[in-house]
């Protein structure tokens, strides 16, 4: 079997983290604790540039490799990498193969200077934005639609009078998902697509200025969230500690479309993602199943880590027991990073084990986040079985994937869906369950507040006209 079509979870293209010290002070440890903060979004590959903005222009002190943030840096690298402002990323792929190449922060020495960049989400016109650019004399050194951007902003800077003025005008020729992070000599700069797809925030820690994926990060380095950046906004830090706005990419409201999945599964679940509280989005998910779902039961259980607020919302609303049915090893990295499909079948129990004497007898119901080919539900399902579970109850905090994603997210084409041309009934026998429900597509809204969200991988209602080839890279359409 392919093993793209193996991978049996969601994943996300990556984190973003950019900080810059007005005081002087290097920003490289501290650039690398908030991506350690932002491991979740990204277990591929990982990197960070900084430069001094006192020191020769155009010096910049780049480390990006493949692996986890605490395998890519050492205590020697960071001590190296001098700088009072820098960006950071991690990556899991979704465009783009996974090779070094591909991994971020993409350094660029032009005749303005340098360029630093790390980009969250997806083009949906990236090839044919490529193509001109290759037929005009642009040499690609990597297959990621993240130089694309990098290009173009090198390219306007040319024709403005600042980097940011330049940031803007790219920002109007690129079409789909983006939260970007450019390290210029002496500026930081944020940019956030119109639709708002990617999450992208703003904070402060005495004398330094942070933008990074998710507020988790800012507390891990205990900095003060200021706000968010607004779709459709770039936002630009000077010495000055000024933070200019541009809102000319900005949409109506009603146009925007956050990714429902920052708020299911992607955030940690200690963040906010545009005043939300993506913990308590996760309890009233698992509230509203037990609304439109219910089932006799003696114990409500989450799949670590995403279901597990779910499991509590279900059991509160219900009045069921909540309880703890699996153990997680926190050592062993995702399953999708295994390279054969035997390797990452057995996975799912070097991840996961279940507590025998939590369920031995008893009729459960087990709560995940998303069911995409199956390959892993019906594994996790046999394993409560295994343990003695007199019946297994499935319980899903987001709708039936029947679509794929151009956006930032894995989820492949239509007929690697296991949701796609099956009836409920069909599903449920497919994964070893007594039965299943799903939350339904019309509670999305309140889990992100009211704030409007894309539903595309629902319901094919996409914010955006899908391109007509696929641009993602990891699967064939």
């Amino acid at each position: 079997m392919d093993n793209r079509i193996a991978q049996s979870g969601l994943h996300e293209e990556c984190g973003v983290f950019g900080m810059y010290d007005l005081g002087g002070g290097d920003v490289a440890s501290t650039v690398y604790y908030g991506l350690f903060a932002l491991q979740h979004r990204g277990q591929e590959s990982c990197g960070m540039a900084v430069s001094d903005t006192d020191g020769p222009k155009g010096k910049v002190h780049s480390c990006k490799d493949m692996g986890l943030v605490n395998e890519v840096f050492t205590e020697e690298t960071l001590e190296c990498m001098k700088g009072n402002i820098g960006v950071g990323h991690v990556r899991y792929s979704t465009a783009g193969a996974s090779t070094r190449e591909n991994a971020q922060p993409l350094v660029l020495n032009y005749v303005k200077g340098t360029l630093a960049l790390v980009h969250n989400g997806n083009l949906i016109n990236a090839n044919e934005l490529r193509h001109d650019l290759e037929y005009t004399g642009a040499i690609f050194q990597t297959t990621i639609d993240s130089e694309v951007i990098a290009y173009h902003v090198a390219r306007e800077r040319l024709q403005t009078k600042s980097v940011e003025e330049a940031v803007v005008r790219a920002c109007k020729k690129i079409k789909g998902a983006y939260s970007l992070v450019l390290m210029s000599p002496r500026k930081l700069i944020g940019a956030r697509d119109p639709f708002g797809f990617r999450p992208l925030c703003i904070g402060r820690r005495e004398n330094a200025y942070i933008l990074a994926s998710e507020t988790c990060a800012l507390e891990t380095i205990g900095a003060e969230f200021i706000r968010d950046v607004l779709p459709g906004e770039v936002v630009t830090i000077t010495k000055d500690g000024v933070l200019k706005s541009d809102m000319t990419l900005c949409l109506p409201q009603e146009k925007e479309a956050r990714c429902i999945f920052e708020y299911i599964y992607f955030a940690r679940p200690d963040s906010h993602i545009d005043g939300v509280s993506v913990y308590a989005s996760r309890v009233l998910a698992g509230r509203y199943l037990a609304m439109d779902s219910p089932a006799d039961a003696d114990l409500v259980v989450g799949v670590p880590e995403s279901g597990n607020a779910a499991a509590l919302g279900y059991a509160m609303e219900s009045g069921i027991c909540y309880g703890t049915a699996f153990v997680k090893n926190g050592y062993v990295g995702r399953t999708f990073i295994k390279p054969k499909q035997s390797s990452r079948e057995s996975g799912v129990r070097i991840k996961l084990n279940v507590l025998k004497e939590a369920v031995n007898g008893k009729r459960i119901i087990m709560i995940d986040d998303s069911i995409v080919r199956g390959t892993t539900s019906d594994r996790i399902v046999k394993m409560l079985r295994d343990a003695g579970a007199a019946e297994v109850h499935v319980r899903i905090s987001s709708p039936p994937f029947l679509w794929p994603c151009y956006f930032g997210t894995d989820i492949p084409e239509r007929g690697q869906l296991l949701a796609y041309n099956r009836s409920l009934e069909e599903i449920c026998k497919m994964i070893g369950a007594d039965s299943l429900g799903y939350l339904d597509v019309s509670r999305l809204s309140g889990l992100s507040a009211g704030l409007p969200v894309c539903k595309g991988c629902f319901t094919g209602t996409y914010p955006l006209e899908p391109p007509k080839e696929d641009i993602r890279g990891e699967f064939d359409r």
